[in-house]
């Protein structure tokens, strides 16, 4: 008996040995949070004692980008690749037969290569077809909702009598927000587990809840294994929800209320990982997919000293707040402005995990682990490159260059550099807002980034992978389950 017994403190040993081995990794991704929204980012009417913490406790990094809308930039985090060169540059709308492609290697298939136990909780917004489910791109798991978390009949202006649309106009009305003229009828909205919709039209005041409580249960039940957990909070996207525990604790109304809980989560995540004894081996990083969505007046966040927001490749669009945090690994305290961005995710966590990146396409993000531990003073990007809706823009350590398309051209999808003029130049280290173009000061600064941005555009036209289009549309069966 002692002798099996002692086989099996040996196998248990070895096990956790064995989890140690790899660190884990915890991607915490807001929707529309604003540079302006936390408080180790200037924010000083919303309460964020736990992401400050994090903050104080690893790094912070202030030029982090992502791309201006929510769908593109998830599927630059999944890939390590601009939106362009995967062909989604667009948020798909429920039911929508285009997705993230099946070929298309995610951080989570590759870190299934590593024996990583692998799970996204909250939204995906890439695909909410069979052929494009979270299950299908590398997580073991998937509960949340498959796109935003305002595609649901209740969305403003939306013509009906259901008391949770009624609740929705009249706080349109309140915030001063008109509603679209287009009307949109999208169908019943699904939380999912897995590929099965359990749920129709959830109860969001307590989604971030248990979104929090599923991901403590992942955490506990992967504690002797290295796992990757890709918490993408619905909040604070549209429209906004606030358990009743933090209803009317900000001074920035609902908004902060809703922030102020997502703090929360982050709290309870980090304690939960010191109970376990898995801190010192987990690197969190916490940041939000895009700008604030200005449109929503008081529901719509703040871009704090950047220039405007969602959907816009000025820096309030595309630089997003943003917090690395591993004990031991990261040193506490530290800051920095150079380049970095979501993008960066994939191949920073393969380097860690011992995965080789792909090696038959092209991987536009780097291992910013030395920036990160502040080895290194120099980031990895001399140019970072964003684009939305034909207005690309371009940036190196200092400078940053805004394109259009030239007069007479034609808009597609396809980013064709021959069509770009420069129209703007801006000098971030002195005016990060963005206030006074100097393009007639420094031409030559201006011809430099636009030649590198023509550079860029024409290796993402050359090297393209094409998007992913379902043969057989089969959107998540919720027939049987009963409309909330």
């Amino acid at each position: 008996m002692n002798k099996i017994l002692g086989v099996l403190s040996a196998t248990a040993i070895c096990a956790v040995a064995n989890a140690g081995d790899k660190p884990n990794f915890i991607v915490i991704l807001t929707d529309d949070q604003g540079y302006g929204d936390i408080g180790c980012f200037g924010a000083n009417d919303i309460a964020t004692p736990n992401i400050d913490a994090m903050a104080r406790g690893g790094i912070k990094l202030t030029s982090f980008y992502a791309a201006p809308v929510c769908a593109p930039s998830r599927a630059q985090l999944m890939t390590g690749s601009y939106s362009e060169r995967v062909s989604h540059s667009f948020n798909p709308i429920p039911h929508d037969t285009r997705g993230l492609h099946p070929n298309e290697i995610t951080v989570a298939e590759l870190l299934k290569k590593a024996n990583y136990s692998t799970k996204l909780i909250g939204k995906w917004h890439l695909g909410d077809h069979e052929d494009f489910l979270p299950r299908k791109q590398g997580f073991d798991e998937f509960f949340g909702i498959p796109y935003s978390n305002d595609m649901w009949p209740y969305y403003y202006g939306h013509k009906g009598n259901h008391p949770r649309l009624k609740e929705q106009q009249e706080r349109a009305k309140k915030i001063g927000y008109s509603a679209p003229k287009k009307e949109y009828n999208f169908p019943d909205m699904p939380l999912m587990r897995d590929d099965v919709a359990i749920e129709v039209n959830p109860d969001q005041t307590y989604i971030t809840k248990r979104y929090t409580e599923d991901a403590k249960d992942f955490i506990s039940r992967n504690k002797e294994k290295p796992f990757f957990l890709y918490l993408a909070h619905a909040m604070p996207h549209i429209p906004l929800f606030v358990s009743e525990r933090f209803r009317g604790k900000s001074k920035r109304g609902l908004y902060g209320d809703v922030v102020m809980e997502l703090d929360w989560s982050c709290g309870e995540i980090v304690e939960h990982l010191k109970t376990l004894g898995l801190d010192k081996n987990t690197l969190i990083i916490f940041t939000s997919d895009n700008g604030p969505w200005l449109r929503y007046n008081a529901d719509g966040g703040s871009n704090g000293p950047l220039r405007e927001g969602k959907a816009s490749t000025y820096e309030g669009g595309v630089r997003v707040p943003t917090v690395a945090y591993w004990p031991g690994k990261i040193p506490a305290g530290q800051e920095t402005d150079l380049i970095t961005g979501n993008i960066d995710i994939l191949p920073t966590f393969a380097k860690l995990a011992g995965v080789e990146l792909p090696k038959d396409r092209v991987i536009d993000g780097r291992d910013i682990m030395p920036v990160l531990t502040g080895q290194s003073k120099v980031s990895p990007h001399r140019y970072y490159y964003s684009h939305s809706r034909n207005i690309p823009t371009i940036r190196n350590e200092r400078y940053k260059l805004k394109m259009k398309l030239k007069k007479g051209a034609k808009k597609g999808s396809k980013v064709d550099p021959k069509l770009f003029r420069a129209v703007e130049l801006y000098d971030l280290k002195n005016d990060v807002g963005e206030s006074k173009n100097i393009i007639k000061n420094h031409p030559e600064i201006a011809q430099d980034l636009f030649k590198q941005a023509k550079k860029i555009a024409a290796d993402l036209m050359k090297n393209a992978r094409p998007l992913g289009v379902a043969a057989n549309p089969k959107p998540p069966k919720i027939d049987h389950l009963p409309v909330q």
